[in-house]
């Protein structure tokens, strides 16, 4: 269900109201036709062993963990846009955010129109692998990440859900957008300077605190120690 706070947040004047709005929208439907839980009953004795579910009501488990990992991703664009704006480096962000938002709002072709929020699941894993993707790349290049949020467990588990080999065209999809991307916008601005030695020197502690999606705990876990899993 829909908690109190989803609706008074749609009712702010905020620009990620839409992705809000459709997020709130799929609930109401799912908690009608309880399709989210059909399909988590469906996949869950196909997920990798290595993916450990809690011992009581693990379909309830995924269930809330797919709704919370499709949550995070305006919550994510929130943080980085005002992390950005108050940086002085909007402009060079704004780009990543809007393909991230436009998963949601103009999705691309190869997302199938099935149960919304399992679409919207499809939808927010590309958005947040591509911003693991830009931050993986953009950390190799300044030695920190742009956004000071691990979601790579996250993504594995989402991964996993989606299943393969939809999955791996999602991934490529993603692949395709970075490089694109990155192409044309090479955060190499004074700004981004700036931003990146701010950070440096006194880390990320401020940021954690004000946005506690950052480092949220989605609860389910991973464990590689017999076995990795691994993007194709």
């Amino acid at each position: 269900m829909i908690s109190y706070n989803d609706y008074q947040r749609l009712s702010l004047n905020d620009p990620l109201n839409p992705i809000r709005q459709l997020i709130a929208q799929a609930q109401v439907q799912d908690s009608a036709s309880g399709k989210l839980l059909e399909f988590v009953e469906c996949r869950k004795t196909r997920l990798h062993t290595a993916i450990k579910l809690p011992e009581d009501q693990a379909a309830k488990g995924l269930a809330d963990f797919i709704v919370r990992y499709i949550k995070h991703v305006p919550d994510f664009i929130d943080a980085i846009r005002t992390m950005a704006q108050e940086a002085g480096i909007y402009s060079e962000v704004e780009p990543l955010l809007k393909i991230a938002s436009d998963y949601f709002l103009s999705p691309p072709s190869i997302i199938d129109p099935h149960s919304q929020l399992e679409a919207l699941l499809d939808e927010a894993y590309l958005a947040h692998r591509l911003l693991e993707e830009v931050n993986d790349r953009f950390m190799a290049k300044s030695g920190i990440p742009l956004a000071p949020m691990d979601m790579t467990v996250a993504n594995v588990i989402a991964h996993e859900l989606i299943g393969e080999p939809f999955a791996n065209e999602l991934d490529q999809a993603v692949l395709f957008s970075a490089e694109l991307l990155l192409n044309e916008h090479k955060f190499e601005t004074g700004n981004i300077a700036d931003y990146v030695n701010t950070h440096k020197s006194r880390g990320w502690a401020e940021e954690m605190e004000r946005w506690p999606c950052l480092v949220d705990d989605l609860v389910i876990s991973v464990e590689f120690d017999s076995e990795s899993i691994t993007r194709h």
